[in-house]
């Protein structure tokens, strides 16, 4: 009876709790879970007018057209590097900050400076896509204007197949590391103020101090958001390559989301767009599960 007593109560307290939940799972089941039986287009010949159950069933047919499609290789390929860049430069831009940040001893600039680089998070691509488009213009564009003060003749940057990759990367990394400098500066206040005192006994620099005592002290952290990190390496950005791509771009900057943007509501080819769709999530699956892993063997990171 006393157990029984004891676990009512239980609820009771948490009963509050779980009505919070409440509204974030009935959109994660409504607009994530429902629209997966959606998948069975991937399999099929669909025909809106027909719907799910009077389209003809193809079995494989898609994936194999998808795999034989001339740009499909060029926009995986795509996906893979801008992921790529935007996790290695996504990492070191923030452990950078964190490090200058660390050695700034008055909290009133530390402070401004947090603010100002957190402040672009908060930002959607659809208002910084406007605010780049103008700043990189190349005839009114800021950018351009000042190297133009140089001597230097206008660059298209988002014009241009070879720079828009790296425009992509660069804009990506100015928006996050803000959010990442914050994880890494409550990384470094965990480190034991006895060990800077230690290196300061054995005439360590702050130099020495850095490479001795504040990495080895982050790595834990590093290693973990690294490893997570790896779960999104098909997710090159969907809203920020929309917002400011163009035909111009196409075979440098098309990544597979666009992709299936393009296929499915532009196209009209359902199916085809369903199975890559499908492929690009299979395959986040497995990154992701690879990543938990590797998070758990190098971070003892768990998540149940």
């Amino acid at each position: 009876m006393h157990a029984a007593a004891a676990k009512r109560r239980l609820w009771k307290k948490h009963l509050p709790l779980h009505l919070m939940l409440l509204p974030g799972v009935l959109l994660l089941i409504f607009f994530h879970y429902i629209p997966m039986a959606g998948i069975v287009i991937a399999f099929q010949q669909f025909i809106p007018s027909k719907g799910f159950f009077a389209s003809k069933w193809v079995g494989w047919d898609q994936f194999e057209f998808m795999l034989q499609m001339p740009g499909i290789g060029q926009v995986l390929w795509n996906t893979i590097y801008i992921a790529f860049l935007k996790i290695i430069f996504g990492q070191m831009a923030p452990i950078v900050m964190a490090l200058l940040l660390n050695e700034v001893r008055k909290s009133s600039i530390k402070r401004t400076v947090q603010t100002l680089i957190y402040l672009p998070h908060f930002l959607s691509w659809v208002i910084l896509g406007g605010i780049l488009i103008d700043i990189l213009s190349p005839s009114q564009g800021l950018l351009n204007e000042v190297t133009g003060w140089f001597g230097m003749k206008p660059i298209f940057f988002l014009g241009n197949d070879k720079l828009f990759p790296y425009v992509l990367v660069v804009t990506d990394v100015w928006k996050e590391f803000g959010f990442g400098t914050i994880v890494y500066l409550a990384a470094l206040t965990s480190i034991n103020p006895t060990l800077y005192e230690a290196a300061v006994m054995d005439g360590a620099g702050r130099w020495k101090q850095t490479i001795h005592v504040t990495l080895p002290g982050m790595l834990p952290i590093i290693v973990l958001m690294a490893t997570l990190s790896l779960g999104g390496v098909l997710n090159a950005g969907f809203d920020q390559v929309f917002n400011l791509y163009n035909p111009l771009v196409y075979r440098t900057g098309d990544i597979l989301d666009t992709f299936v943007y393009r296929l499915g509501l532009i196209d009209a080819q359902y199916a085809v767009a369903t199975a890559v769709g499908l492929f690009k999530s299979v395959v986040s699956l497995i990154f992701v599960g690879a990543s938990y892993w590797l998070a758990y063997r190098l971070a003892g990171y768990r998540i149940f």
